[in-house]
């Protein structure tokens, strides 16, 4: 792969993240530039090693994880899209001010979910000629970067919607989960 079919996968792949990253950013109160790339960093990595283990998984696994990488992604971004917005919903009226800060679990959650295309990605790399290692690396800065970016800008969104932003970021959560579903059915049919 060249440089530019590199960079637009690093891209593609990255985007997922950044819409979540803008919902999380507009959770937490205030996000410094430090949390930004706190969650930036957990993202990207994610991004960034799912490439390698679809890879490795290759082959072997390669048909498996492209019939259900789309329902592993949309049940997984639901579910956390539905507790988002149950805790936006329940926290609303007991406490106007958002979260400080996102469990690093939570967070690697998150993050995992938007990866599995990632992965996916990977396992079809195996067949053609591309350097994994490059790939995984520019998709991991890609999305380090994007999410940072996305947290940073759900700062300047979360002042405007105050405390709905959970809710905001349940459904745009769900939102995407649905987005990488219809997508993938759509190619069957």
């Amino acid at each position: 792969m060249n440089f530019v079919a590199t960079a637009a996968l690093a891209l593609a792949m990255s985007t997922d993240a950044f819409a979540v990253a803008i919902g999380k950013g507009a959770a937490i109160t205030k996000p410094t530039l430090r949390q930004a790339l706190r969650i930036g960093a957990i993202f990207g990595v994610i991004e960034g090693l799912t490439p390698l283990v679809g890879w490795a998984i290759g082959r072997a696994a390669a048909d498996y994880v492209e019939h259900w990488d789309h329902w592993i992604a949309f049940t997984m971004l639901l579910v956390l899209g539905l507790k988002m917005i149950h805790e936006g919903i329940t926290d609303a009226g007991a406490d106007d001010a958002p979260a400080t800060e996102q469990s690093f679990w939570l967070l690697a959650v998150t993050g995992f979910a938007t990866s599995i295309d990632a992965m996916a990605v990977g396992a079809s790399l195996a067949f053609i000629d591309a350097n994994i290692y490059v790939t995984a690396a520019a998709i991991g800065l890609c999305t380090l970067i994007m999410v940072t970016v996305g947290v940073l800008l759900g700062r300047v969104l979360g002042t405007v919607i105050g405390k709905r932003a959970e809710l905001l970021g349940g459904v745009v959560l769900i939102l995407i989960g649905s987005t990488i579903l219809y997508e993938h059915l759509s190619k069957a049919a």
